[in-house]
């Protein structure tokens, strides 16, 4: 598939404003603090800019609300849903701390679902497509929301520190979060270059049973939408070498630097998780890159994909 930009900074960064935002509403920062005022105004504008993202992708932007209509029998249509009734949570616990140095634990809580029910919502869009077998797995759902964890936790760390001290046990959940992440991630890889094609062209055209069937001319001379975004390609070694990178500089680097932060002064540590957070943005990026880029539409079978 092509990965389109809009698409990779939409679910990058509603991922992570997600993550944060159930964070805040699990009451893990001291509301009062300026740094976590500043969190609650970071998930926001996170969540936000993704969402405006994501419509760069559509044809026509301006239509984009007529999504919300099919939440019956369309994930993407209760994704927009569940977006936009999210913010109602989300705004009312960022009120309570910037002007009334609280936090509302019920309205934090209700946030903090809502917020993990979209994202399975964004990841289900993609696990529910069969069309494309890379991604019809339990497995893309338990990414979406295992990085949307490890993010918030790196970032409330981040803020923590921020705000004058980082708990010990912030840091190791940062860690776990990141390892479980990152596991599902390879479990995920694992799957795509084990798995054996359900469909083949064979499959696609029916002809299996007479004997080897094999491309004798394209649908189309030239190029047109189906070859252009489906059926990008990414070679095998490029996403072995990307894959490497995006775990070490998401997963590796962060979680050291988290554990060196416990155990080093306010300043150092105020770098150290700044780090942490630089590092797993680009690891997330590069996979979210790979996520789209390695994926094979069924209907490459009739271009010789």
């Amino acid at each position: 598939m092509h990965p389109a930009p809009s698409i990779i900074l939409f679910s990058t960064l509603s991922g992570l404003g997600y993550g944060l935002a159930v964070m805040l509403g699990l009451g893990l920062l001291d509301p009062a603090l300026v740094s976590t005022k500043t969190a609650h105004l970071l998930a926001l504008v996170l969540i936000t800019g993704g969402l405006l993202a994501s419509t760069l992708h559509l044809g026509n932007p301006q239509r984009a609300w007529r999504a919300l209509s099919q939440w019956r029998s369309s994930w993407l249509s209760r994704e927009g849903v569940m977006a936009v009734a999210t913010f109602v949570p989300l705004l009312a616990s960022a009120w309570a701390s910037l002007f009334h140095d609280m936090r509302l634990p019920l309205v934090g809580l209700l946030g903090a679902v809502m917020c993990a029910v979209t994202v399975y919502c964004t990841a289900m869009i993609y696990a529910s497509l069969r069309a494309i077998q890379a991604w019809n797995t339990p497995l893309t759902p338990a990414c979406y929301l295992l990085f949307s964890l490890a993010g918030g936790l790196v970032l409330v760390a981040m803020f923590a520190t921020l705000g004058g001290s980082l708990s010990g046990w912030i840091a190791l959940a940062g860690v776990s979060a990141l390892t479980a992440a990152w596991t599902a991630k390879w479990a995920w890889w694992r799957r795509l270059r084990t798995m054996a094609p359900i469909s083949t062209p064979a499959s696609a055209t029916g002809l299996g049973g007479i004997g080897a069937v094999r491309l004798f001319e394209r649908p189309h001379v030239n190029e047109n939408y189906l070859t252009r975004e489906m059926g990008y390609k990414v070679a095998r070694k490029h996403a072995a070498k990307l894959s490497l990178l995006a775990t070490a500089a998401g997963g590796i680097l962060p979680s050291l630097v988290l554990l060196a932060a416990t155990i080093s002064g306010t300043g150092i540590a105020i770098i150290f998780c700044t780090l942490a957070f630089a590092g797993f943005a680009l690891g997330s990026l590069i996979e979210r890159w790979l996520f789209f880029a390695q994926a094979r539409h069924a209907v490459m079978n009739y271009y010789g994909g």
